[in-house]
């Protein structure tokens, strides 16, 4: 996992692996309308490999100096990942129909798991890389395509078809 600052294939493996995770599901994300695309994915799974390969590098005391530098790193990518994500919901909520709706926490959650995938290729472990955006693009895709179904979508209107009218009988209760 360690290696020096002056092993440049090593450093263009990582990087570039990371840049080919954030690609590849900032691909499946570049869409119209979506608050972040292709080249916001690939920068945010580049930028956390570049700060886990920070304490890798650096010539420390100790391996438990570099392993807890490390670890505070990763700690640190993933909390202000999370403020990003939090901003991209914060940025699609709205209100329709007179209830609050939020957006856009597919896209946070994706832009979360591209850090961490970033983060992992930046530590070497590309094996993880590779197995993690494969599953990150089945459930992005395989699963969006599954929710939209006949079968999906008739029970999903059902359930909303007994909701309202369950709405509409407590509230004819409430006015009497």
């Amino acid at each position: 996992m360690f290696f020096s600052s002056g092993d440049w294939q090593t450093i263009i493996f990582r990087l570039s692996t990371a840049l080919v995770v954030g690609g590849a599901i900032g691909y499946n994300r570049q869409q119209p309308g979506r608050p972040a695309g292709l080249r916001t994915f690939m920068i945010v799974s580049l930028g956390s490999a570049a700060f886990v390969m920070i304490p890798l590098q650096v010539d420390g005391e100790s391996t438990f100096y570099s392993t807890n530098a490390l670890s505070r790193t990763i700690q640190g990518v993933a909390a202000g990942i999370g403020f990003l994500g939090a901003g991209m919901i914060l940025q699609q909520s709205g209100q329709k129909f007179g209830k609050p709706e939020v957006k856009g926490l597919t896209s946070a959650a994706t832009i979360w798991l591209a850090a961490g995938l970033g983060a992992a290729a930046g530590c070497g472990l590309w094996q993880m890389c590779l197995i993690g955006t494969l599953m990150a693009l089945a459930v992005l895709s395989g699963v969006k395509k599954i929710k939209k179904s006949p079968l999906i979508r008739l029970n999903g209107y059902k359930l909303t078809k007994i909701r309202q009218k369950d709405t509409a009988s407590s509230q004819d209760v409430q006015q009497q």
